[in-house]
């Protein structure tokens, strides 16, 4: 009990502190974005929990996306896969995740990439996607803002709807990720 005095004193004293022009205070945001998806919340809810889902919207994978669970993505070639742990699947509006191990992408260990599902009028949702810890100190911010945008924006909503996902590698990412670098 005493420890957590101390840190809320700690915590306190530092929220109170008045920032002067040498030591500004640093407002970082973590990645977020929503998008209507015109499907019902479970199919969403499933397109983030399942592996066969999982793989036709974002990557290749193997595991479980169940609570408790670990789902390996073999994003990089030549690269150990991505690996995240399943914290909470609570049908049909929440799924979070913590990174648990990425070598090609050290900043991410750590950060808990999550899916908030809100059923609306009719057969349709609105899911926002939050990865917590992708934020403006991180070098990799805007590539994987960018990759974020087509894989839950795109290829997620497309696949829920019915149609094609277009996942990591495919030609549709493929496509958007040079047209990135010609921009």
């Amino acid at each position: 009990m005493t420890q957590l005095i101390g840190c809320h004193k700690i915590a306190t004293n530092r929220l109170h502190q008045s920032v002067d022009e040498e030591h500004p205070m640093i407002t970082t945001t973590d990645y977020r974005t929503s998008v209507r998806v015109n499907a019902s919340a479970d199919v969403v809810f499933d397109a983030v929990t399942t592996v066969d889902a999982l793989a036709a919207w974002w990557s290749p994978v193997t595991g479980s996306g169940k609570a408790g669970g670990d789902l390996r993505f073999p994003m990089v070639d030549d690269q150990p896969p991505l690996l995240i742990h399943v914290d909470e699947t609570s049908r049909p509006t929440t799924v979070r995740w913590t990174v648990v191990e990425c070598t090609f992408m050290e900043d991410w260990v750590g950060t808990r990439p999550t899916f908030m599902i809100t059923p609306l009028d009719g057969d349709a949702c609105e899911l926002t996607f939050e990865h917590l810890g992708l934020n403006d100190e991180l070098e990799c911010k805007d590539m994987c803002s960018r990759s974020w945008n087509h894989f839950v924006r795109t290829s997620l909503r497309e696949l829920a709807e019915g149609g094609p996902g277009a996942p990591n590698r495919s030609p549709r990412d493929l496509a958007r990720r040079a047209a990135e670098e010609r921009a």
